[in-house]
Protein backbone atom coordinates (compact mmCIF):
# COMPACT_ATOMS: atom_id res chain seq x y z
CA UNK A 1 0.00 0.00 0.00
CA UNK A 2 1.30 3.46 -0.92
CA UNK A 3 0.86 5.67 2.12
CA UNK A 4 0.25 9.38 1.85
CA UNK A 5 2.90 11.55 3.48
CA UNK A 6 4.33 15.05 3.67
CA UNK A 7 8.01 15.91 3.88
CA UNK A 8 9.67 18.86 5.59
CA UNK A 9 13.35 19.83 5.60
CA UNK A 10 16.55 18.07 4.61
CA UNK A 11 18.91 15.86 6.60
CA UNK A 12 18.60 12.80 8.81
CA UNK A 13 15.26 11.10 8.08
CA UNK A 14 12.65 11.20 10.86
CA UNK A 15 9.32 9.47 10.16
CA UNK A 16 6.29 10.31 12.33
CA UNK A 17 3.28 7.99 12.72
CA UNK A 18 0.01 9.23 14.25
CA UNK A 19 -2.35 7.41 16.60
CA UNK A 20 -5.84 5.91 16.25
CA UNK A 21 -8.30 8.24 14.45
CA UNK A 22 -5.41 10.64 13.83
CA UNK A 23 -3.77 11.82 10.63
CA UNK A 24 -0.50 13.31 9.47
CA UNK A 25 -1.96 16.83 9.68
CA UNK A 26 -1.97 16.52 13.47
CA UNK A 27 1.83 16.54 13.39
CA UNK A 28 2.62 19.21 10.80
CA UNK A 29 3.43 21.97 13.30
CA UNK A 30 5.76 19.67 15.26
CA UNK A 31 7.30 18.39 12.02
CA UNK A 32 8.08 21.88 10.74
CA UNK A 33 9.82 22.79 14.01
CA UNK A 34 11.87 19.59 13.99
CA UNK A 35 12.79 20.09 10.33
CA UNK A 36 14.63 23.29 11.30
CA UNK A 37 17.29 21.07 12.88
CA UNK A 38 18.83 19.38 9.82
CA UNK A 39 16.12 16.73 9.67
CA UNK A 40 14.00 15.39 6.82
CA UNK A 41 10.69 14.90 8.62
CA UNK A 42 8.02 12.70 7.07
CA UNK A 43 4.48 12.86 8.49
CA UNK A 44 2.58 9.77 7.37
CA UNK A 45 -1.07 8.76 7.13
CA UNK A 46 -1.38 5.11 8.16
CA UNK A 47 -3.78 2.84 6.26
CA UNK A 48 -7.46 3.65 6.83
CA UNK A 49 -6.51 7.13 8.07
CA UNK A 50 -6.06 10.57 6.54
CA UNK A 51 -5.38 10.57 2.80
CA UNK A 52 -3.96 7.03 2.68
CA UNK A 53 -5.95 4.23 1.01
CA UNK A 54 -8.72 2.41 2.83
CA UNK A 55 -8.55 -1.35 3.26
CA UNK A 56 -10.71 -4.13 4.68
CA UNK A 57 -7.51 -5.51 6.27
CA UNK A 58 -5.86 -3.84 9.26
CA UNK A 59 -3.31 -5.21 11.71
CA UNK A 60 0.12 -4.28 12.96
CA UNK A 61 2.19 -6.48 10.63
CA UNK A 62 0.40 -5.00 7.62
CA UNK A 63 0.81 -1.44 8.89
CA UNK A 64 4.50 -2.06 9.59
CA UNK A 65 4.95 -3.43 6.07
CA UNK A 66 3.22 -0.31 4.70
CA UNK A 67 5.79 1.87 6.47
CA UNK A 68 8.68 -0.29 5.23
CA UNK A 69 7.31 0.01 1.68
CA UNK A 70 7.30 3.80 2.02
CA UNK A 71 10.94 3.71 3.16
CA UNK A 72 11.87 1.57 0.18
CA UNK A 73 9.96 3.71 -2.34
CA UNK A 74 11.45 6.96 -1.00
CA UNK A 75 14.93 5.43 -0.59
CA UNK A 76 14.97 6.27 3.12
CA UNK A 77 17.89 4.60 4.87
CA UNK A 78 18.54 4.31 8.63
CA UNK A 79 15.62 6.51 9.64
CA UNK A 80 14.57 7.57 13.10
CA UNK A 81 11.01 6.28 13.49
CA UNK A 82 8.60 7.95 15.91
CA UNK A 83 5.03 6.92 16.65
CA UNK A 84 2.33 8.08 19.03
CA UNK A 85 -0.09 5.61 20.64
CA UNK A 86 -1.17 3.19 17.87
CA UNK A 87 1.57 4.71 15.72
CA UNK A 88 4.01 3.83 18.49
CA UNK A 89 2.90 0.21 18.30
CA UNK A 90 3.36 0.29 14.52
CA UNK A 91 6.87 1.69 15.04
CA UNK A 92 7.76 -1.11 17.43
CA UNK A 93 6.42 -3.65 14.94
CA UNK A 94 8.67 -2.16 12.25
CA UNK A 95 11.63 -2.64 14.59
CA UNK A 96 10.50 -6.20 15.34
CA UNK A 97 9.89 -7.28 11.73
CA UNK A 98 12.89 -5.52 10.21
CA UNK A 99 15.84 -5.78 12.63
CA UNK A 100 18.64 -3.23 12.33
CA UNK A 101 16.56 -1.11 9.94
CA UNK A 102 16.17 1.88 12.26
CA UNK A 103 18.81 4.26 13.48
CA UNK A 104 16.68 5.15 16.49
CA UNK A 105 13.15 4.49 17.73
CA UNK A 106 10.89 6.96 19.57
CA UNK A 107 7.68 5.66 21.16
CA UNK A 108 5.21 8.23 22.49
CA UNK A 109 2.85 7.24 25.31
CA UNK A 110 2.28 3.58 24.54
CA UNK A 111 3.77 0.34 25.84
CA UNK A 112 4.30 -2.91 23.91
CA UNK A 113 1.68 -4.61 26.10
CA UNK A 114 -1.96 -5.51 25.40
CA UNK A 115 -4.53 -2.87 26.31
CA UNK A 116 -8.14 -3.21 27.41
CA UNK A 117 -10.85 -1.77 25.15
CA UNK A 118 -11.37 1.92 25.85
CA UNK A 119 -13.10 3.47 22.84
CA UNK A 120 -16.69 2.26 23.20
CA UNK A 121 -18.04 5.79 23.71
CA UNK A 122 -16.07 7.05 20.72
CA UNK A 123 -17.38 4.31 18.43
CA UNK A 124 -20.93 4.94 19.65
CA UNK A 125 -20.53 8.66 18.97
CA UNK A 126 -19.08 8.16 15.49
CA UNK A 127 -21.72 5.63 14.51
CA UNK A 128 -24.46 8.00 15.66
CA UNK A 129 -23.54 10.40 12.86
CA UNK A 130 -25.38 9.76 9.60
CA UNK A 131 -23.88 11.94 6.89
CA UNK A 132 -27.00 11.44 4.80
CA UNK A 133 -28.68 13.59 7.45
CA UNK A 134 -25.79 15.58 8.95
CA UNK A 135 -24.84 18.36 6.53
CA UNK A 136 -22.49 20.56 8.57
CA UNK A 137 -19.60 20.14 11.01
CA UNK A 138 -21.65 21.97 13.62
CA UNK A 139 -24.42 19.39 13.34
CA UNK A 140 -21.84 16.63 13.70
CA UNK A 141 -20.40 18.34 16.77
CA UNK A 142 -23.85 18.45 18.39
CA UNK A 143 -24.24 14.69 17.90
CA UNK A 144 -20.76 13.94 19.25
CA UNK A 145 -21.46 16.00 22.37
CA UNK A 146 -24.43 13.78 23.15
CA UNK A 147 -22.02 10.87 23.59
CA UNK A 148 -18.69 12.45 24.58
CA UNK A 149 -17.75 14.99 27.25
CA UNK A 150 -14.04 15.52 26.51
CA UNK A 151 -13.88 18.63 24.33
CA UNK A 152 -10.35 17.84 23.12
CA UNK A 153 -11.48 14.41 21.87
CA UNK A 154 -14.51 15.94 20.15
CA UNK A 155 -12.42 18.52 18.31
CA UNK A 156 -9.81 15.87 17.44
CA UNK A 157 -12.48 13.72 15.79
CA UNK A 158 -14.09 16.68 13.98
CA UNK A 159 -10.78 17.39 12.22
CA UNK A 160 -11.40 14.17 10.27
CA UNK A 161 -14.54 15.44 8.57
CA UNK A 162 -14.21 16.42 4.91
CA UNK A 163 -16.39 17.04 1.86
CA UNK A 164 -16.53 13.69 0.05
CA UNK A 165 -18.65 15.35 -2.64
CA UNK A 166 -19.93 18.90 -3.05
CA UNK A 167 -23.00 17.90 -1.07
CA UNK A 168 -21.92 15.18 1.35
CA UNK A 169 -19.53 15.09 4.30
CA UNK A 170 -17.69 11.97 5.44
CA UNK A 171 -14.89 10.77 7.73
CA UNK A 172 -11.33 10.67 6.48
CA UNK A 173 -10.75 7.45 8.42
CA UNK A 174 -12.31 4.11 7.52
CA UNK A 175 -14.60 3.73 10.50
CA UNK A 176 -15.96 0.33 9.51
CA UNK A 177 -12.53 -1.27 9.11
CA UNK A 178 -11.11 0.32 12.26
CA UNK A 179 -14.05 -0.90 14.32
CA UNK A 180 -13.92 -4.37 12.76
CA UNK A 181 -10.21 -4.72 13.58
CA UNK A 182 -10.19 -2.83 16.86
CA UNK A 183 -9.08 -5.90 18.82
CA UNK A 184 -6.00 -6.11 16.59
CA UNK A 185 -5.04 -2.60 17.67
CA UNK A 186 -5.15 -3.63 21.32
CA UNK A 187 -2.80 -6.60 20.91
CA UNK A 188 0.73 -6.73 22.40
CA UNK A 189 3.97 -7.06 20.52
CA UNK A 190 5.55 -10.51 20.30
CA UNK A 191 8.26 -11.20 22.84
CA UNK A 192 11.63 -10.21 21.44
CA UNK A 193 14.78 -8.27 22.30
CA UNK A 194 15.89 -5.20 20.39
CA UNK A 195 19.29 -3.48 20.40
CA UNK A 196 17.78 -0.31 18.90
CA UNK A 197 18.50 2.91 20.77
CA UNK A 198 14.99 3.79 21.91
CA UNK A 199 13.25 6.68 23.65
CA UNK A 200 9.92 6.25 25.38
CA UNK A 201 8.03 9.45 26.20
CA UNK A 202 5.02 9.50 28.48
CA UNK A 203 2.73 12.20 29.81
CA UNK A 204 2.81 12.68 33.57
CA UNK A 205 -1.00 12.50 33.70
CA UNK A 206 -1.34 9.62 31.25
CA UNK A 207 -1.98 6.01 32.38
CA UNK A 208 -0.63 4.46 29.18
CA UNK A 209 2.91 3.73 30.46
CA UNK A 210 3.11 2.82 34.15
CA UNK A 211 6.20 2.22 36.26
CA UNK A 212 5.45 -1.50 36.14
CA UNK A 213 5.25 -1.29 32.34
CA UNK A 214 8.73 0.22 32.29
CA UNK A 215 10.16 -2.84 34.03
CA UNK A 216 8.86 -4.95 31.16
CA UNK A 217 9.84 -2.45 28.47
CA UNK A 218 13.53 -2.47 29.33
CA UNK A 219 13.56 -6.26 29.02
CA UNK A 220 12.60 -5.82 25.35
CA UNK A 221 14.53 -2.60 24.77
CA UNK A 222 17.62 -2.72 27.00
CA UNK A 223 18.92 0.45 25.34
CA UNK A 224 15.76 2.40 26.12
CA UNK A 225 15.38 5.71 27.92
CA UNK A 226 12.20 7.02 29.55
CA UNK A 227 11.22 10.70 29.75
CA UNK A 228 8.09 11.87 31.56
CA UNK A 229 6.70 15.20 30.33
CA UNK A 230 5.13 17.16 33.23
CA UNK A 231 1.57 18.49 33.09
CA UNK A 232 0.70 16.40 30.05
CA UNK A 233 -1.68 13.56 29.31
CA UNK A 234 -1.84 11.10 26.43
CA UNK A 235 -1.53 13.81 23.76
CA UNK A 236 1.77 14.95 25.21
CA UNK A 237 2.98 16.50 21.94
CA UNK A 238 -0.09 18.74 21.73
CA UNK A 239 -0.18 19.67 25.43
CA UNK A 240 3.54 20.41 25.89
CA UNK A 241 4.91 20.96 22.36
CA UNK A 242 8.04 22.92 23.35
CA UNK A 243 9.13 20.36 25.95
CA UNK A 244 8.25 17.55 23.59
CA UNK A 245 10.38 18.99 20.76
CA UNK A 246 13.31 19.62 23.12
CA UNK A 247 13.10 16.03 24.34
CA UNK A 248 13.17 14.67 20.78
CA UNK A 249 16.10 16.84 19.73
CA UNK A 250 18.12 16.00 22.84
CA UNK A 251 17.65 12.29 22.18
CA UNK A 252 18.61 12.64 18.51
CA UNK A 253 21.68 14.72 19.24
CA UNK A 254 23.06 13.23 22.45
CA UNK A 255 21.93 9.58 22.73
Amino acid sequence: MNLHFRKYGEGQALIILHGLFGQSDNWNTIAKKLAENNLSVYTVDLRNHGLSPHSDEMNYPLMAEDVKSLMDTEHIQSPILMGHSMGGKVSMWVDYLFPNLLKKLIVVDIAPKAYLPGHTDVFNALNAIDFNVIKTRKEAEIVLKKHLTNEAVIQFLLKNIYWETSEKLNWRFNLKSIQTHYEEILKPLPTYSSPTNTLFIRGEKSPYITNDDWKDIIKIYPNAHLVTIPNAGHWVHAEQPALFIDTILNFIKYN
